[in-house]
């Protein structure tokens, strides 16, 4: 499993390499359904060289992603390997030449996420977490913060394609902001869930994101001693997409899901 792992990462780094020959000049949207959700062609082009590297290293992989049709969570990928790639977290910040935007890959076995890599191509900032083993950053070891909420910093992912939920997003700013130290918004998820992870933020939370935005974080979070759940506090099932309600070691020994703070 860690030649899988040092394989994968030397991958996603190559894979970083055509991010960054990019332009947010020409890398142009296309509508894909809902508002402000778009796709470039880096995001095909780079799942592409992704899904055909990842299956040179391991053949008898299933591959789970965003682009190209290939975004559902079958039956057959329960059982062996599946990769869930994400080959841009930050599609729109990508064309604006607004950072952050990083690649995400997640190996499933058996419908459960083992291996975590997320690539920060910018400041060449490698994540990667062998479930056992460990999280870390660029071969350092990693660890959620011990600081309570009303310490932390708290991240948000705003949902911009489905305007039904951004109600419910904006009343849980509110909540969170008035328990924490403040609020951020990077417009990558996987990145938030990265800084979490490295201690830097004690909260994050999405009203919804896509198996591929959070399969990769999520092992890399419960590796740095985090605790990953939708917001109801339910145990991610890791076959469709969820709310994600994610927190630090030392957030986890108070209060922190919503019903509970309105409590408070």
């Amino acid at each position: 499993m860690h030649e899988i792992l040092e394989g994968i990462i030397g991958i996603i780094k190559e894979g970083g390499k055509i991010l960054l020959s990019a332009s947010s000049l020409h890398a142009k949207g296309i509508a894909k359904g809902g508002h402000a959700n778009f796709v470039t062609e880096y995001d095909s082009k780079i799942q592409s060289f992704l899904i055909e590297k990842l299956s040179i290293l391991l053949p008898e992989a299933n591959f789970i992603g965003e682009e190209n049709g290939l975004s559902s969570f079958m039956e057959k990928d329960r059982k062996g390997y599946a990769f869930v790639i994400d080959p841009i977290d930050g599609t729109n910040n990508f064309m604006k030449g607004y950072e952050p935007s990083v690649i995400s890959i997640g190996l499933f076995r058996d419908g459960i996420p083992f291996i975590g890599v997320i690539y920060n191509p910018f400041q060449d900032q490698v994540y990667y977490a062998l479930r056992g083993h460990g999280a870390y950053l660029n071969g350092i070891r990693i660890h959620s913060s011990l600081d309570p909420l009303e310490s932390s910093l708290v991240s948000v992912g705003t949902a911009p394609y489905l305007p039904e939920l951004h109600p419910k997003m904006f009343d849980l700013c509110a909540l969170y902001l008035s328990h924490g130290m403040d609020l951020r918004r990077s417009g990558s998820a996987a990145m938030d869930l990265c800084m979490l992870a490295s201690g830097k933020t004690g909260l994050f939370f999405e009203p919804v994101l896509g198996l591929w935005d959070f399969a990769a974080g999520a092992v890399i979070c419960e590796e740095a001693g985090c605790i990953i759940t939708d917001l109801d506090g339910n145990p991610l099932t890791y076959d469709s997409s969820s709310s994600i309600l994610c927190v630090s070691e030392g957030v986890s020994r108070g209060r922190y899901l919503p019903d509970d703070l309105r409590k408070a």
